[in-house]
């Protein structure tokens, strides 16, 4: 469990509330962060309603409905009646245990590998050509930021004595992409060739979009390079940005998570799953979506979680160049 207190500087509360969190957590496993709010605008964005406001993964469990972003003095009014300036130890224990009780279904073994084929990874095979051309594709998408037709591909495709249209199908019959009614790439993981809710600014490169969250978080790891992720929560429509410098990961705001979820069924990610991977602003409008799409099974994940997924996922797949082995038929 990650928790957040949130209070103005000097709150005499803050280490009062510190002190009942530790008492409260009585060995369970959690990590506690401490945020200094100067201002209403970084109140809100935070979800803060008064200092201290206790965040856990995300969520105030203490939130009184419609209550505004606020910098002032927070009072708590406890089970008994009395009011403080900070939750009891009783009242932070029992918000802990409701909010590590499982609200959704538990999620299959490969929830959080939506993007990865099933733990099969996404880098394709060597053979018949299909690697060679898989980083073709990847390489000028990250410097254009579009799909190459079929005349950049023939030449990727000849080496191995095939066409580059039936290379493509092969790809797309695997799931390393996926094409369009008319034969042309429509995504290649982690790029889309139409626009979506994730835009990646490359250095040095093309701005493109990616399929999902998880797929822009792998792009730097992918590319070896740094990058600019902007989104937006799908609930409220704030903005979520991720700077990426010298392989380090700077979100905006501090608290955004990504919901990982996927439908049950058969398919390619781009159907099954890419739409359920998205940014939110916190953890309680990513709860908030999921409940508002019960064919969706999921979690939320917070920044290293989500970053070591989009980097095992899409890290390796520029990092060999296959010889070209000619077919010999």
């Amino acid at each position: 469990m990650r928790i957040t207190v949130l209070t103005v500087p000097d709150c005499p509360n803050a280490p009062v509330i510190q002190e009942r969190i530790t008492a409260a957590l009585v060995g369970r496993s959690a990590t506690m962060d401490l945020v200094e709010v100067t201002d209403e605008t970084e109140a809100a964005r935070w979800g803060m309603t008064g200092s201290p406001t206790v965040l856990l993964d995300g969520v105030d469990p203490f939130a009184a409905p419609g209550a505004p972003p606020s910098v002032s003095c927070r009072l708590y009014r406890s089970r008994d009646g009395s009011v403080e300036g900070s939750p009891t130890v009783d009242d932070l224990r029992q918000a802990m245990k409701e909010a590590a009780m499982p609200t959704r279904k538990a999620p299959p073994a490969d929830v959080l590998d939506p993007v990865g084929r099933a733990g099969r990874g996404r880098l394709a095979p060597v053979e018949r050509g299909l690697r060679a051309a898989q980083q073709a594709i990847l390489r000028h998408f990250a410097t254009t930021g579009s799909a190459p037709g079929l005349a950049v591909l023939e030449p990727v495709a000849a080496p191995f004595r095939r066409a580059a249209r039936d290379v493509l199908a092969e790809l797309a019959a695997e799931d390393f992409l996926t094409l369009d009614e008319t034969g042309a790439i429509r995504a290649a993981y982690p790029f889309s060739a139409v626009p979506t809710a994730h835009r990646v600014s490359v250095a040095g490169g093309a701005d493109v979009w990616s399929m999902c969250a998880i797929d822009a978080l792998g792009i730097p790891a992918m590319l070896g390079t740094d990058v600019v992720i902007s989104s937006a929560d799908p609930v409220t429509g704030t903005p979520v940005t991720v700077t990426v410098t010298g392989g380090r990961m700077e979100w905006k705001p501090q608290s955004a998570v990504v919901f990982v979820g996927r439908r049950s069924g058969p398919g390619p990610a781009a159907e099954v799953c890419c739409d359920t991977l998205n940014f939110f602003t916190d953890a309680a409008n990513a709860r908030a979506w999921a409940a508002q799409h019960p064919d969706v099974t999921g979690e939320v994940v917070h920044h290293a979680q989500a970053e070591q997924l989009g980097t095992r996922v899409f890290g390796p797949l520029l990092g060999e160049t296959p010889a070209v082995r000619p077919c010999d038929c």
